[in-house]
């Protein structure tokens, strides 16, 4: 059979049993990312079906998976909704980054992956899922809770930490000089701080630029110029990601809104071949020897996610039903821990163990966070009828 037609055969079964574990994530309630993992684990080196012929589409495809779910993060954001979310989340979002990101950069140390490893660990471990997080609070119906702009605005802060981060990992990763490296941070502060002057000024203009009444033309224009912008970034050693996540900022009003609908369908395609496209680079044999750092890694931070979530919502002086749904929510990991951990393992900075790592990690924490959510109520409850004094207004 000739090169072509057994890419076609072969992609072909990867996207229709991609399809097959979405329903059955949907039909649980849970979100199908772990079961992406699975699938490209099964499908990849040392799995149980080798794909070879699409290992090169789904490289491509995942680059493209995380361009449109860092687009589609930004157009979420507005530029005046970033810095409010910044001011009233700072101290929490400080809270976060040193509570979660410790316990990766330990455990990467201790492990002997050096510097670039802790760096990249570090950044697996602490920053969570916004994509299963939204998800969660919508299914739940818990998005006019209390406590939701107190999680909202520690997502925010995340987020333009990854702005910060990524650039810096990018950096460490190819190797570069620290007079190098640092340009390249600057060019990256620089950028964040000239896009959210032009989105809070003149972001009418830009969404005016890209807006048609016509959808194929609307599309053209947002992917367009979402791959250029993600190109540039990525040639100035800024990381592509962070340059469609500002593209996203940039683009308000009821364009974002247009575009967030256009674009969702292919976003949640090209992310599901992302998710797959690691699991392929991933021996699923390295994953048993790092099975117990996982678990440790994942018991630790879902802990310090709850700690920071409960201490956020207290400060804002919500009782502590509310803490503890705050606390909950932020457990989940998953799109941007795997992006950082593909961007390791595709520069080649870091040690092969440690996909190995964040795939089991990823998995573990993904089926962990909704549970986490969904629980934590009736588990609050039976604590505090146990202790005989059940607040009626706890959950306010």
């Amino acid at each position: 059979m000739d090169s072509t037609g057994l890419a076609l055969i072969e992609l072909g079964a990867i996207l229709f049993a991609l399809g097959m574990m979405g329903r059955f994530a949907a039909r649980f309630g849970m979100s199908p990312i772990p079961l992406y993992l699975l699938g490209g684990l099964a499908f990849g080196e040392g799995g149980i079906i080798e794909m070879r012929a699409a290992a090169e589409f789904g490289h491509l495809a995942g680059e493209i998976g995380v361009v449109l779910l860092l687009l589609l993060l930004g157009l979420e954001y507005t530029a005046a909704e970033l810095v409010t979310g910044l001011r009233r989340g700072w101290l929490a979002g400080i809270l976060d980054i040193v509570a979660n990101a410790t316990p990766g950069v330990l455990v990467a140390l201790f492990l002997g992956w050096g510097a670039v490893g802790a760096v990249t660990m570090g950044g697996i471990t602490y920053i969570s899922s916004s994509g299963i997080v939204a998800k969660v609070l919508n299914d739940l119906g818990r998005l006019g809770n209390r406590e939701t702009p107190v999680i909202l605005s520690i997502l925010v802060f995340e987020d333009l930490a990854m702005a910060v981060y990524l650039p810096i990992l990018t950096m460490m990763l190819a190797g570069l000089s620290l007079a190098t490296g640092m340009r390249s941070l600057a060019i990256a502060l620089v950028a964040i701080t000239v896009v959210l002057l032009v989105a809070l000024r003149y972001g009418r203009y830009v969404s005016a630029v890209v807006d048609s009444n016509d959808n194929e033309i609307f599309l053209l224009k947002l992917l367009g110029a979402a791959l250029l912008v993600a190109g540039a970034a990525s040639a100035l050693n800024v990381s592509a990601a962070v340059g469609a996540f500002l593209l996203g900022i940039a683009i308000s009003g009821s364009t974002a809104q247009e575009a967030a609908k256009l674009l969702e369908p292919l976003r949640d395609l090209f992310a599901a071949i992302f998710f797959v496209a690691f699991g392929l680079n991933t021996d699923p044999q390295a994953i048993p020897p790092v099975l117990v750092w996982a678990i440790a890694l994942a018991v630790v931070t879902a802990l310090t996610k709850i700690g920071t979530g409960w201490w956020a919502a207290r400060r804002q002086g919500i009782r502590r039903m509310g803490r503890a749904r705050a606390g909950a929510a932020l457990v989940a990991r998953g799109e941007f821990s795997i992006v950082i951990a593909g961007l390791a393992v595709s520069m080649g900075g870091t040690n092969h163990k440690l996909a190995a790592l964040a795939s089991a990690y990823v998995l573990i924490m993904a089926i962990l966070g909704p549970i986490a959510a969904r629980v934590v109520e009736p588990a609050v409850r039976l604590f505090q009828r146990d202790r005989g004094g059940l607040d009626p207004v706890a959950g306010i």
